[in-house]
């Protein structure tokens, strides 16, 4: 048994032992040899943070680092659930660091980022979820960094009171990220600590609470999804009002977690963007790499830019009835 697994995912000793499929063409990631990357890694390491593109073994690491954007890991790196296909720690967490958030903001402050993500594990062992160490956070970075967007990418607080995201809410993040992450008749076996329309009621409050603040989901394809239900799922977030939705390949992080069922053809990501733009959404990435925060900055603009359209076009649409 390999002992860095061992140590790592405990939890998943047990499952079978499924060989990792050969990746495709279509599937290649950049080497993190620049010297952009080396810097990133040595302020993450400096200042003792955690990312989630380190501890989720992110294929993007290379290229997002190389252009100094990191994925900030708050509340530790070990996980209160044992989803099936995270490569993050399952256990007992250690205690919040109260430090944390102005570390945070001083790192990006330091990045002179012009938009940051923060993601979490879950803290099921907290009775808010976490939720006033995101506060924290986002206050830290707007304090350090006032002009900096941004992001988070938060658990789904299924053991919290119904308010406690309104906490969250109303320090105005500029987008609201949670990912339902596949098909609901997968979830038993992929994300079995979760519920499937919690995670949908959780971003349509968003929307009831704070109309001004994006919000964006993502899901991963290639664990044995039907395009109907990829369809189904599409129409349950614009339900939800999802402004933004990602969608990208599974990649088994070791022969412990869940088996990749199928390599889906970039052709297939192409129609899966254009079915889930003609269903409303107002931006939609959909790529075999693609993941919640990949080109998140860039991404930020262009759903500021659709939303500016959509407003202007609903104006004329307006005029017209008049």
């Amino acid at each position: 048994m390999n002992k860095r697994f061992e140590i790592r995912h405990p939890e998943k000793l047990k499952n079978q032992t499924v060989p990792m499929p050969k990746k495709p063409s279509w599937i290649k990631v950049k080497a993190p040899l620049s010297e952009g990357y080396k810097e990133t890694r040595k302020l993450v390491k400096q200042n003792n943070l955690k990312t989630i593109c380190e501890e989720a073994s992110c294929p993007n690491i290379g290229e997002c680092w190389s252009r100094g954007h990191a994925t900030f890991l708050i509340m530790g790196d070990i996980c209160t659930r044992g989803c099936a296909f995270c490569n993050v720690k399952t256990g007992m967490p250690y205690k919040l660091d109260m430090l944390e958030p102005d570390r945070i903001g001083l790192s990006v402050q330091k990045m002179n980022l012009r938009h940051v993500v923060v993601t979490s594990v879950d803290r099921d062992d907290l009775p808010d979820g976490g939720a006033q160490h995101y506060v924290k956070t986002i206050d830290a970075i707007k304090k350090y960094s006032p002009s900096t967007t941004i992001e988070i990418l938060t658990p789904d607080f299924l053991k919290c009171d119904d308010d406690v995201i309104i906490q969250i809410l109303n320090s105005e993040p500029d987008v609201f990220n949670h990912n339902l992450e596949t098909v609901p008749s997968l979830y038993p076996v992929v994300r079995p600590g979760a519920r499937y329309f919690n995670s949908l009621r959780l971003l349509s409050k968003v929307k009831e609470e704070k109309r001004s603040i994006f919000t964006k989901s993502g899901i991963m394809v290639g664990m044995g999804e039907t395009r109907i239900e990829v369809s189904q799922l599409m129409d349950d977030l614009r339900a939800a009002e999802v402004d933004f939705l990602t969608i990208g390949q599974y990649l088994q992080p070791t022969p412990k977690h869940f088996p990749v069922k199928e390599f889906v053809t970039p052709e297939t990501f192409e129609h899966y963007k254009k079915l889930a733009l003609g269903k409303g959404f107002l931006l939609v990435s959909s790529t075999p790499l693609t993941r919640s925060s990949f080109h998140a900055d860039d991404d930020f603009q262009l759903l500021k830019e659709a939303r500016r359209k959509a407003l202007h076009a609903q104006k004329n649409v307006n005029k017209k009835r008049i």
